[in-house]
């Protein structure tokens, strides 16, 4: 039969099993291969996994590596914040332990737990400082790319923008929820424009600050074909961006920039919530952490 591959299977950005984003998290990976680890994460159709490996390096903790099925990733954040979850539920982070840091392509990346006497209750994801990138001049292009109404974008008065925090996204506003429901996007189209307006293609998110029963600041979606993945359910690397933007435009107030809340996933019956902190240095970003909960759904093997 070879070799057998434990994994952990969390759904993460979530208090209530079958919610949040799925993940399944290979607690021992030592001797595996990339094309191996993407094969596997191809197998398991979820939006990401992670593959745990021994620290490469003095102030990290452990090593992880990210695949969506698509492609291997710089950083992801329902993968870290599932996987400090994952590690802490099987005892390699011991109980209490606050500070966890994580080996990531990108570099060492911090997860802060909070615990419920012996069990993780919240993790805080620490992410790179933003960067912006272009803006699109051109609303009825930027419409078109997520099948929506060029008035949907407009009325909004924001801009259709790239940002990362590690990993770029562009950020489509749209006024209402109804908006973000009805997202039908067109790849074609989101890949002409983003050769034309220089911007990576490989996920579009779309959000509206439209006010619900649910306390969110923000309501969003979020589509990466060009990571295999069609419509991801929680999106911890897209929300960072999703901040700092937010915070950069002025559609949330200072005051506000350290407990904003996105609501992802409602369209597909997989409802999480992000939480996002950004601290200010004056009018400057100067912190970006991502934050929620997760709760273990399962326990299996893949046979190699």
């Amino acid at each position: 039969m070879g070799r057998r591959c434990r994994y952990l299977h969390l759904d993460v950005f979530t208090r209530e099993k079958f919610g949040g984003n799925q993940l399944a998290v290979f607690t021992d990976a030592r001797g595996l291969t990339a094309p191996i680890m993407q094969a596997m994460t191809r197998e398991m159709s979820f939006s990401e996994c992670t593959f745990i490996l021994p620290a490469e390096r003095p102030d990290t903790d452990i090593r992880m590596r990210i695949f969506t099925p698509g492609r291997e990733m710089p950083m992801a954040g329902h993968p870290t914040v599932g996987s400090a979850f994952a590690l802490a539920l099987d005892g390699v982070i011991p109980a209490g332990r606050r500070r966890w840091t994580f080996g990531l392509n990108i570099g060492p990346t911090p997860v802060d737990l909070d615990w419920d006497g012996g069990r993780p209750a919240f993790a805080w994801m620490t992410q790179q400082r933003p960067v912006f990138g272009n803006a699109v001049d051109g609303v009825e292009e930027a419409a078109r790319a997520i099948g929506a109404e060029a008035a949907a974008i407009r009325s909004t008065g924001l801009p259709v923008q790239e940002v990362s925090c590690g990993v770029p996204f562009v950020l489509f506003p749209v006024a209402s929820r109804a908006d973000v429901d009805a997202a039908a996007p067109d790849l074609d189209a989101f890949r002409r424009l983003c050769r034309r307006a220089g911007l990576d293609d490989h996920a579009m998110f779309v959000f509206s600050l439209e006010p619900g029963g649910d306390g969110a600041t923000v309501y969003s979606r979020m589509f990466a074909p060009g990571l295999g993945v069609a419509e991801d359910p929680a999106t911890g690397a897209a929300s960072g961006p999703l901040g700092c933007y937010l915070v950069k435009h002025g559609a949330v107030p200072p005051e506000r920039a350290g407990s904003i809340l996105s609501v992802q996933g409602v369209k597909m019956g997989r409802p999480s919530r992000i939480h996002v902190a950004i601290g200010l240095d004056g009018a400057a970003i100067s912190t970006v952490q991502v934050g929620g909960e997760a709760v273990l759904a399962g326990e299996g093997e893949l046979f190699l």
